[in-house]
């Protein structure tokens, strides 16, 4: 059962060392996945790769095992060690990085990547289980949203990092540059993090055994606005990563550019912008969440809407210039669905749930977003082009922009049971 105590310690400067840690071993998950796609114009040249077959690369190759994989491993951090089990996924992904560099064909390349999947199932439940015990919930947004400041930056390193690299030293190189200091940061992690007791931010101890994945699942799904949460989410995630994947190509292909050329204005963007959005907005979601937990979902569907418009027309500009004033708005706010979705799932299940829910949460997004975002843009961009459309790429991630619209009305939606939903969990 779960006890509520009457007390709780406040370990500050540990809670914020575990933080900024976990936050670097999520930067270092997106530098590995961002290098590929800050390459991978060179390496299609290099191999005769199609749209389709990047959006495999970029997407389903990776999402495929790290998505199934993710729940085993959740089911494995909610009785065990989460210390050692990430320290242990970093080593694994950023091996599988610098691998990537000796492929010589579509298949190595494929294989690599499903390795680092593989790897990288391990990052996020674990991580997210035990940020959400050490922040309780009125800071618990901001919290996870420093910790989503791991996408942008990771972003952010690796296409500067990348584009870099490829201009010195080729592409190969890229991909050495990215693995090998993650194998240093898990000696970090497995020396330096303390794992935290489970529900010590809630002030509550949990002296129950976690459910099983079947119970866990049921319980979710019972949860009417974690299922519109989770919709919605899903929308915008498939959105979101169809652009990660294939903005830098779209910029290279309209205005002729080179990876150089683009790495670091969407480095800035993505990486510092949606960086600093994902903790003022978090922060922000916290402050109107303490009146109403509707903010929760309902932050998301605003940012949604706004980040639209801008999106359009920044596949409308006729120079790169006007492209980047166009993307900072996408950028400000594209990263704060992720946050604020894992800190609803840690809200909408119960303590000895966190990790399953965590990497349920995951799986989807992961599977769904990560996984058919670039696939679905790619194999539209291919239909575009094999019809003799003037500019394939740029209609094909204007089609993509209606999952977008329809992320809105779900996130509406969920706003009106999320409290309800929220005290249940709890109690």
């Amino acid at each position: 059962m779960t006890i509520p105590t009457a007390t709780i310690p406040k370990p500050a400067i540990n809670r914020t060392w575990v933080l900024i840690v976990l936050t670097l071993v999520y930067t270092f998950n997106h530098v590995d996945r961002q290098i590929l796609i800050t390459v991978i114009e060179p390496i299609k040249a290099d191999f005769g790769l199609t749209d389709g077959q990047i959006g495999w690369l970029t997407g389903l190759a990776f999402a495929a095992l790290y998505a199934t994989l993710g729940i085993p491993v959740a089911m494995w951090a909610d009785r065990g060690n989460r210390r050692n089990i990430i320290a242990l996924a970093l080593t694994v992904w950023s091996g599988m990085t610098a691998l990537t560099g000796f492929a010589q064909n579509f298949i190595h390349l494929f294989l690599a990547r499903m390795g680092v999947g593989i790897g990288e199932s391990g990052g996020t439940p674990p991580a997210t289980s035990m940020i959400a015990d050490l922040y309780p919930p009125q800071h618990r947004a901001f919290a996870l949203g420093v910790y989503t400041c791991g996408i942008g930056f990771g972003i952010m390193i690796g296409y500067i990092l990348g584009a870099y690299v490829y201009a010195h030293f080729g592409w190969r190189a890229a991909f050495f540059a990215a693995g090998i200091p993650g194998l240093m940061l898990a000696l970090l992690v497995r020396f330096t993090v303390t794992e935290p007791v489970r529900g010590f931010a809630d002030a509550r101890e949990t002296t129950e055994d976690a459910p099983g994945f079947l119970e866990t699942l049921k319980f979710m799904l019972s949860q009417q606005s974690y299922i519109l949460i989770l919709l919605g989410c899903l929308m915008i995630c498939i959105s979101a990563n169809a652009f990660v994947a294939f903005t830098s190509s779209y910029l290279q292909r309209t205005f002729d550019l080179q990876p150089q050329d683009v790495s670091l204005p969407l480095g800035l963007l993505i990486g510092g912008v949606g960086g600093a959005g994902a903790m003022i907005l978090g922060a922000v979601c916290d402050r109107l969440s303490a009146n109403d937990l509707r903010w929760r979902p309902w932050m998301i569907a605003v940012c949604s809407a706004v980040a639209l418009p801008f999106a359009w027309m920044m596949l409308s500009a006729r120079s790169v210039e006007m492209a980047y004033v166009w993307n900072v708005v996408p950028s400000f706010v594209g990263l704060i669905y992720a946050s604020i979705a894992y800190t609803a799932t840690q809200e909408l299940v119960k303590v000895r749930m966190r990790s399953v829910g965590a990497a349920f949460t995951l799986f989807s997004l992961t599977l769904i977003g990560i996984g058919g975002g670039p696939l679905i843009a790619g194999m539209i961009s291919d239909y575009f082009l094999a019809t003799g459309h003037e500019a394939p790429l740029a209609s094909a991630l204007k089609v993509i922009l209606g999952f977008n619209a329809l992320s809105i009305i779900l996130l509406i939606l969920a706003g009106f049971k999320y409290r309800e939903d929220a005290v249940r969990a709890a109690t």
